[in-house]
């Protein structure tokens, strides 16, 4: 069955230490994305996601734009961040670890996400919709986002790490022999 991300009902939310010391957050506000879900065998589940990086939201426009610049994700080269599960894999009651290819800076690299599962339900419209918890993590300097600056005391302004936080729903997608 195919569903669609409700992108009004889901957060694609990262982190970064700042200074060493304070975390950092921002969210994607654009971006869309299918998943294929198959309840019988979770094996053959896929997911595509994408992202436009122009759509970074740090709440400091000044932050924001330097994000968008060379320095980061170089929007007007790379507009757009993917992400392509090549694999999904049972790790529980209703959790799963996703392994899929993240494309973010012309960069490809495989990216492993832990995901729970909430519902299906039916909403009040009908429709099955179903939530995903999902949690990762990447080092940025992966997809060659090297720029930094060294304090004072010897550490460094943005960590590598950066932290992925996705709390997801998706709505089953009405086929046309199902509307009729």
């Amino acid at each position: 069955m195919i569903w669609t991300i409700d992108t009004a009902h889901t957060q694609i939310e990262f982190s970064v230490k700042h200074m060493m010391i304070a975390t950092a957050k921002g969210r994607f506000n654009r971006f869309s994305g299918t998943l294929d879900l198959d309840a019988r065998n979770p094996a053959n589940t896929s997911v595509n996601v994408t992202i436009e990086a122009a759509s970074v939201d740090t709440n400091n426009d000044m932050r924001d734009n330097h994000l968008r610049s060379p320095d980061f994700f170089d929007v007007a080269r790379y507009p757009t961040i993917t992400y392509v599960s090549r694999k999904v894999e049972p790790r529980g009651q209703d959790r799963y670890q996703v392994l899929g290819d993240l494309t973010l800076h012309g960069v490809t690299r495989e990216v492993p996400l832990e995901v729970t599962v909430e519902g299906p339900i039916k909403d009040i419209r009908g429709s099955q919709r179903a939530a995903f918890s999902i949690r990762g993590e990447i080092n940025r300097k992966d997809y060659g986002l090297t720029y930094n600056a060294t304090l004072e005391t010897g550490g460094v302004v943005v960590s590598e790490k950066v932290n992925l936080v996705i709390e997801a729903q998706a709505v089953e997608a009405v086929t046309e022999a199902a509307s009729v």
